[in-house]
């Protein structure tokens, strides 16, 4: 440990934030890095305790509890701290394949897990790893890496979301011939088309995709695996197959006037946003989109907030965001202590946006829609909702969310996005190959295992855990290389 009163010398200090007045004008990252001497401070507020959950990834009341991925986060701060920045590349990439897409997206599961934060502010691992990650590529530490021996195997990967990419980089690594298939016209999966631009930037995704490319990994984009190739043909071509095709079947309403012109589905609204913006390099802004439109966002979680933060900057006249569920407490709850991830409100970038820009937090929760009306031309120009409020299910003991009588209220909307979360797998996927699916139409496979009851394919990510972070999906990736490589060579020297 090398400053063992840092976390008593040292308060937590975040990179600037460019406030949201300004950052609506683009589709720009906000989030600046400190100086490298700054951030070095802290890395000193790291405690090294006894017990580090911030990286143990376990999962407590039903949530995990510590990076997934089980990062050496204290060695990694230690190093930030005595300013050893290529070595803690290297201890936080024996364990990390993709951390610049961690570093900028994910919800920080090791900082609600450190010591540091019982008391005071936890440590901010998710910028030291950023900055860690940052230096690596501006120091030219990483490197494309192809392989010294081929071992003539060959993996396809469907899906070129986290979860593929981190098992093919491993893969390739291992001297496996690799090639991911991607169905949309570029590299990234939800990394590209569901995250926007101004929490992820597409050059990020780009740089690692070319030294991929340069490794000896080939993408095949546009080629969508059940539909313009068979599951079949691929294990005729290939030794292995991985589905990382994600769970991308989203949550509908059914609803009377569902069908109404102007709902979307969230994540592709979100895609077709960025594709035309990176289509035309940034010069085409598709306004026409929700430019003085009122717009209803329906589902609380990040896809959501990143709803309400598009559609601001594209000139939305009002928004209101819908949740279903009550109003988390502000604090930590007695029945939900540390080191659990906390159950608190949490506002993030776009209801910071929308606040600034209407004067009102968009949320409005306990509320779900129970009809769409429509114009003449069969556009939806309102939106009856309800209040809603939790009852106990005698049955399984659960709470359930039930209308409240005579709540009903009619509002008027130009654009509903629903974000009301994913059911699984894309069905003619799963069926090109005929593996097993679990009840909620994720791939099955053994606990503990990423084999799929069809010999030779192999499935991670969320097509088989479900919906869920980014750095499980890297996690899940990096297991499944390790079983897809045991499974071709009889044993494996990939980390787990």
């Amino acid at each position: 440990m090398g400053k063992p009163t840092g976390f008593l010398e040292y308060e937590r200090q975040d990179g600037k934030v460019i406030p949201p007045q300004e950052r609506i004008q683009n589709f720009r990252e906000f989030h600046k890095m400190l100086s490298e001497k700054v951030q070095r401070d802290q890395g000193a507020r790291c405690m090294e305790c006894g017990v580090p959950f911030c990286q143990a990834g376990a999962m407590l009341g039903g949530m995990a509890s510590g990076c997934p991925l089980h990062n050496l986060v204290p060695e990694m701060n230690d190093l930030v701290y005595r300013g050893s920045w290529e070595q803690a590349y290297v201890r936080l990439s024996a364990t990390h394949s993709l951390p610049e897409f961690t570093s900028r997206v994910c919800p920080a599961l090791c900082e609600a897990a450190c010591t540091c934060g019982v008391h005071s502010d936890p440590v901010s691992t998710k910028e030291n790893e950023r900055q860690v990650i940052e230096y690596a590529f501006r120091h030219g530490l990483v490197e494309s890496d192809p392989p010294k021996v081929r071992t003539g195997k060959t993996v396809a990967i469907v899906g070129s979301g986290p979860a593929g990419l981190a098992a093919a980089l491993r893969l390739n690594r291992r001297g496996h011939l690799v090639t991911v298939y991607e169905r949309s016209d570029r590299p990234g999966g939800l990394l590209r088309y569901g995250i926007p631009n101004m929490k992820l930037e597409k050059q990020v995704i780009d740089r690692r995709i070319r030294l991929m490319e340069q490794a000896g990994i080939r993408f095949v984009c546009g080629t969508d695996v059940g539909r313009d190739i068979t599951g079949q043909e691929l294990l005729t071509q290939y030794d292995r197959v991985l589905l990382a095709g994600g769970a991308s079947q989203p949550r509908d309403l059914d609803v009377p006037g569902r069908d109404a012109k102007g709902i979307w589905f969230a994540v592709n609204f979100l895609g077709q946003v960025t594709k035309s913006l990176l289509d035309s390099e940034f010069e085409n802004v598709p306004y026409e989109l929700a430019k003085d439109k009122k717009v209803l966002v329906i589902g609380g979680g990040d896809t959501g907030n990143d709803c309400v933060g598009t559609v601001i900057r594209l000139g939305a006249s009002a928004v209101t965001q819908l949740e279903m569920m009550p109003e988390p407490p502000a604090a930590r709850l007695e029945s939900n202590p540390w080191p659990e991830w906390p159950r608190v409100k949490k506002t993030d970038y776009g209801q910071e946006e929308a606040a600034a820009v209407f004067g009102q937090d968009p949320r409005v929760y306990q509320t779900t829609v129970t009809e769409f009306k429509k114009d003449r031309k069969g556009r939806v120009r309102a939106a009856v909702l309800v209040s809603l409020e939790a009852q106990k299910d005698e049955a399984t003991g659960r709470l359930k969310m039930v209308p409240v009588p005579d709540s009903e209220r009619e509002v008027p909307v130009d654009l509903v996005l629903i974000a009301a979360g994913f059911l699984g797998s894309e069905r003619y996927l799963t069926d090109t190959f005929g593996v097993k699916l679990t009840p909620r139409t994720n791939v099955d496979t053994p606990a503990g295992s990423y084999a799929t009851s069809v010999d030779r394919v192999f499935a991670a990510g969320d097509i088989r855990r479900g919906q869920s972070l980014v750095v499980w999906a890297i996690a899940e990736g990096e297991a499944a290389a390790h079983a897809i490589d045991e499974s071709l060579m009889g044993y494996s020297n990939l980390a787990v």
